[in-house]
C-alpha cells in the first residue's frame, strides 16, 4: 500500500471521527433503524444458500448436500414457470400502469382547488382506505363482487346475468388493480403533494405575468417541478415490479382463477409453506428478487442518462 492510500485512509478516518464527536445524537437516532436492517434483513440473507442445497428440517445447514443450480433448472422446466411469471408480469404491469399516475394526477387536481376546507377532506377520505386492514377490504371485495353482492345487483337492474365475479378468470386482473388504486392512490399522492408545495411561488407568478392560464401552469411549472420526484418513484415501482401483493392475491384467489392470480410469491409460498420444500422456494425467491435488482439497476441508468434524476 503507498503513502498517499494510506494518508488518505488516514484523513477519512479522521473526518469521520470527528463527525461523529460533533454528531453524536444524530448517530445514535440512527442506531435502532441500522439494527433492525442488520437483524432482520442483511443477517437472513445468509439463509438464501440453502436455494443451493438439499435442505431438510432437523439437519444442520452444512449437513445438508449442495446441489448447485439444480432447484433453478428446476423451477425453470417447471409447467408452472411461465404461468406464474406471465401472471406476475402482467399483474405488476396493469398496476404500475394505472396505480402509478393516479396519486399524481390526484395530487395536481388537490392543488388546483382554491377551497383549502374541500381540499383537505378530499385528501382525508382518499387516505381512509390505507389504514383499513387487508383483510377487511378483501372481505369487502369478495361480497360487492359476489353473485347477491352489490355490483351484481346493478348488473341484473340492467338486465345482465348474476354470477361470482372472483370466479372469473378474466375479471381477477381488473378487480385487483381497481381495489388496489382505490386502496393506495390517496397515501400516494401525500409525498407529490408535498413536492407541490415546495415549489417556489414566483415561478407561478412569472408564469401568470406572461399570460399563463392554470393549465398551462400545470403543464409548465408544476409537472416539471415535481419530476425529479415522479423519476425517483418510478424506478421505485420499476424496481419492485415482480413483488406483487402476495397476501391480497393470496386471500382474493381460489383455484378456480390460479391460470390468472397465481403469482411468484403465492407459488412460493405454497411450495415452501404448504409443501415443505424450502430450498425450492427460496430458489425461486432469489430468482424474483434477482430480477427486480436488475430492473432496478436498468431504470436507474435509464433515467440517469435521460432526466439526469436517479437514485444513485
Amino acid at each position: 500500500m503507498s503513502k498517499n492510500t494510506r494518508s488518505c485512509g488516514k484523513g477519512l478516518g479522521n473526518v469521520i471521527a470527528r463527525d461523529f464527536r460533533i454528531n453524536w445524537k444524530l448517530y445514535l437516532l440512527v442506531l435502532p433503524v441500522l439494527l433492525f436492517y442488520i437483524i432482520f434483513c442483511y443477517k437472513p440473507m445468509y439463509g438464501a444458500l440453502i436455494a443451493f442445497k438439499d435442505y431438510t428440517p432437523g439437519k444442520s445447514f452444512f449437513e445438508c448436500r449442495w446441489v448447485g443450480l439444480e432447484h433453478f433448472k428446476n423451477f425453470f422446466s417447471s409447467i408452472f414457470f411461465g404461468q406464474v411469471f406471465k401472471n406476475t408480469v402482467v399483474i405488476s404491469l396493469a398496476t404500475l400502469a394505472v396505480g402509478f399516475p393516479m396519486p399524481i394526477i390526484l395530487a395536481l387536481l388537490i392543488n388546483e382547488v382554491s377551497s383549502k376546507w374541500f381540499a383537505k377532506t378530499v385528501q382525508t377520505i382518499s387516505y381512509l382506505p390505507h389504514f383499513i386492514s387487508l383483510v377487511i377490504i378483501c372481505g369487502l371485495i369478495k361480497d360487492f363482487t359476489a353473485s347477491n353482492g352489490i355490483i351484481n345487483d346493478v348488473i341484473a337492474f340492467f338486465g345482465g346475468t348474476r354470477a361470482p365475479l372472483l370466479n372469473n378468470p378474466k375479471l381477477f386482473v381488473p378487480i385487483y388493480v381497481i381495489s388496489n388504486v382505490w386502496q393506495e392512490v390517496g397515501w400516494g399522492s401525500i409525498i407529490y403533494i408535498a413536492a407541490i408545495a415546495g415549489i417556489d411561488p414566483s415561478l407561478y407568478e412569472a408564469a401568470q405575468i406572461d399570460g399563463a392560464g392554470r393549465w398551462s401552469q400545470m403543464l409548465n411549472v408544476t409537472l416539471p417541478s415535481i419530476m425529479p420526484t415522479i423519476v425517483i418513484l418510478l424506478i421505485m415501482g420499476v424496481g419492485n415490479l415482480l413483488n406483487v401483493g402476495f397476501e391480497k392475491i393470496l386471500l382474493l384467489y381460489n383455484p378456480v382463477i390460479y391460470d390468472t392470480a397465481d403469482v411468484i410469491s403465492t407459488y412460493v409460498y405454497r411450495k415452501g409453506i404448504i409443501e415443505y420444500n424450502y430450498s425450492y422456494s427460496t430458489a425461486v425467491g432469489l430468482f424474483n428478487s434477482v430480477i427486480n435488482f436488475m430492473l432496478l439497476v436498468t431504470t436507474n441508468y435509464i433515467a440517469k442518462k435521460t432526466t439526469e434524476s436517479s437514485l444513485w
